[in-house]
């Protein structure tokens, strides 16, 4: 049974609960998934032991998190000798007009420009908006935020822009990849 791993780095949760579903269809497909927070990874965690690795990261303030970026420096080697994808989530990315998605990629683009890693795979995918879970101050930034967008503005609730069909293609198409 190959073995893959799904590294994340999230901050509000939506990347992880990405990453799960990751794990799920690949579990579905006959697949061990082993998923791991790359902001505390297990002392002897080595990418290099698994046949393929899935690698996700959320846009904050303008960037991927750092420690992501750093789990991809310190496992670039690993990450280029077997099957690899990056997944790179963001509101900009649940945009209807590609031109105005077109940010997202970019971003995606500069993390791994930024790492040197050349993943088989990728995918830019919408996030969500977790009003219920912002402090006072995040939540008004957030709402003047989404209005600028177009976006949802109605705080009292949350909103999920995710694609999950698009999440377990991904997972589907990834899975082909690992022998």
């Amino acid at each position: 049974m190959a073995r893959i791993l799904v590294a994340y780095g999230t901050s509000e949760g939506q990347t992880a609960a990405i990453a799960e579903r990751i794990g799920d269809a690949l579990a579905a497909e006959g697949r061990d998934a082993t998923l791991v927070h790359a902001k505390h990874p297990p002392a002897a965690l080595e990418p290099g032991d698994y046949d393929g690795v899935i690698v996700g990261a959320s846009i904050h303030m303008g960037a991927h998190q750092e420690y992501v970026g750093e789990f991809v420096r310190d496992h670039l080697e690993a990450l280029h000798r077997r099957p690899s994808a990056f997944f790179s989530v963001s509101l900009t990315a649940a945009h209807a007009d590609p031109d105005d998605r077109e940010p997202a990629r970019e971003m995606l683009e500069a993390f791994l420009e930024e790492t040197g890693w050349e993943p088989d795979r990728t995918l830019s995918v919408a996030g969500a908006l977790r009003y219920s879970e912002y402090g006072l101050l995040k939540r008004v930034v957030m709402r003047r935020i989404a209005g600028k967008a177009g976006s949802d503005t109605d705080t009292s609730r949350d909103y999920e822009y995710t694609d999950w069909e698009a999440v377990e293609e991904f997972a589907l198409e990834f899975s082909s990849l690992v022998q």
